[in-house]
């Protein structure tokens, strides 16, 4: 099995899809959200696979990966991250980061600016202090149905089947109670509002105009904080926009990448 094995004893699961990391074109990591874990990208690491490496890895607490029951930061997840590249002989990658996967991105390219090549920053916002919140009425979700908030009203409503998939899927490794408390508490310091006018490369930033977790207000937060920020809104998309609108988002992350390619060989 591909784990990386940490100073402290965690160990971290991660897979490699398409050409080799090493090969030539500059990989693309996959920074999963809170709780989430590999195969929430499977509608998407297929496509995204078949033009450029992918480096996918469920974080501390994740998945297929431990955890201790102990106090972390983001900088323990940027650790993690560097680490990972560092054992896979990666210099440099394009960073995917969505929701809290998207704040791990966010500190990554603020404090090893020399590893991020270009940052797509998914359904994710700037730190709890600086958190926009929604104005407009938001429909309520049934109390033993939450995960109904991941997706947009409309799409739960028409999309049955596939939130049942999902779910299911999701339920396989499922996640300790303190992993997700610790990833939490790490989430609740962090904090990247005046930092983010100091990022110096390309930022894609990716959101869902219906996310009823983090509402889209967020994403336009970021893109106006970021010098040159690219902004896409996938419209009636929810949280897990990845999952509703596939092919969608993997077109708007491929078309972000080739640009970057163009100028960045």
């Amino acid at each position: 099995m591909p784990f990386l094995d940490r100073p402290d004893g965690v160990r971290l699961y991660h897979e490699l899809h398409g050409p080799s990391p090493t090969g030539g074109r500059t990989p693309l990591l996959l920074v999963e959200g809170l709780g989430g874990d590999i195969p929430g990208w499977r509608r998407n690491i297929p496509v995204l696979s078949s033009v450029r490496p992918v480096i996918a890895f469920d974080l501390r607490g994740n998945g297929r990966s431990t955890m201790r029951d102990e106090p972390v930061t983001m900088a323990t997840f940027v650790d993690d991250a560097t680490a990972l590249l560092d054992s896979l002989s990666v210099g440099r990658a394009d960073v995917y980061g969505q929701s809290f996967g998207g704040m791990i991105a966010q500190e990554m390219a603020l404090t090893e600016g020399e590893r991020v090549r270009a940052l797509i920053l998914a359904a994710t916002h700037a730190g709890p202090a600086h958190e926009a919140r929604r104005t407009g009425p938001v429909s309520k979700v049934p109390k033993d149905r939450p995960y109904l908030a991941l997706y947009s009203d409309a799409f739960a409503r028409e999309h049955p089947d596939h939130v049942a998939e999902d779910i299911l899927v999701g339920s396989q490794q499922p996640q300790a109670p303190f992993a997700g408390r610790r990833q939490w508490e790490a989430m609740q310091a962090f904090d990247s509002f005046d930092r983010l006018p100091t990022l110096r490369l390309p930022v894609l930033v990716l959101h869902g105009s219906e996310d009823r977790l983090v509402p889209v207000e967020n994403a336009r937060l970021l893109a106006n904080r970021i010098p040159g920020a690219e902004l896409v809104v996938l419209e009636g998309a929810g949280h897990v926009y990845h999952s509703e609108q596939p092919d969608a988002a993997d077109a708007a992350v491929l078309r972000f990448l080739d640009r970057v390619d163009r100028a960045q060989p």
